[in-house]
């Protein structure tokens, strides 16, 4: 069955339902392997390609949890974001190294022409870690779309990876060409539309691969 959905995921047209129905059948094969095995997350997503799809990633997240935890994440996310941009917006008016890349970050979002639920997310998830002082420009990585490649991510252990195709300077990008999830040097995951997704998909991952439950 592992044969049969590597040849499937390599199709131009997928047939997600025979996808979704061989993953199933063969979760415990895989939660056996991770627990037993720890195997490297390159080597892991070659035998077991359909978890770099979003929808099988998600189902397998849900089946080790039982809980949908995108839709929660959504939620909760949305109910604070008013208050978290309120937040930004006070300590950006301040003085201070911190207060001054959140004016940046505040100044791009204001300019956006078309400003929708997406990118209310990713401002307050791309600020966040600037307001509690936790930034790491190692992990939230900006590229070219031309050099947003493998020699692009030597030496990158974990990062979100947003490509673009401008030479743009701006702290956050709110419309990115695409934002790719790299582990252990590999492209684990791509063409990831806005940060909010690639945030959700991100943890799945780490707990997908790491639960050993």
């Amino acid at each position: 069955m592992r044969l049969q959905i590597m040849d499937e995921v390599q199709k131009s047209q997928q047939n997600l339902r025979l996808i979704e129905m061989l993953m199933q059948k063969t979760f415990a094969l895989r939660r056996q392997e991770i627990i037993q095995e720890n195997p490297h997350v390159k080597d892991f997503l070659e035998k077991w390609p359909a978890l770099r799809i979003e929808s099988q990633l998600c189902a397998e997240f849900q089946h080790i949890i039982n809980i949908n935890l995108r839709n929660q994440f959504y939620a909760v996310l949305d109910q604070h974001t008013a208050g978290l941009v309120a937040l930004y917006r006070q300590k950006a008016a301040r003085t201070g190294k911190i207060s001054e890349v959140l004016r940046d970050i505040l100044k791009v979002y204001d300019l956006q022409e078309v400003r929708d639920v997406n990118m209310k997310r990713t401002l307050a998830l791309r600020a966040l870690p600037v307001y509690l002082r936790e930034d790491d420009p190692q992990f939230f990585k900006t590229l070219n779309v031309e050099e947003s490649d493998e020699t692009g991510i030597i030496d990158t252990p974990v990062a979100l990876v947003t490509a673009v195709t401008d030479d743009t300077a701006d702290a956050v990008h709110f419309s990115p060409a695409n934002i790719s999830i790299v582990v252990e040097d590999s492209v684990v995951m791509s063409d990831i539309p806005n940060l909010a997704i690639c945030i959700i998909l991100f943890l799945f991952e780490m707990y997908t691969w790491c639960s050993k439950s």
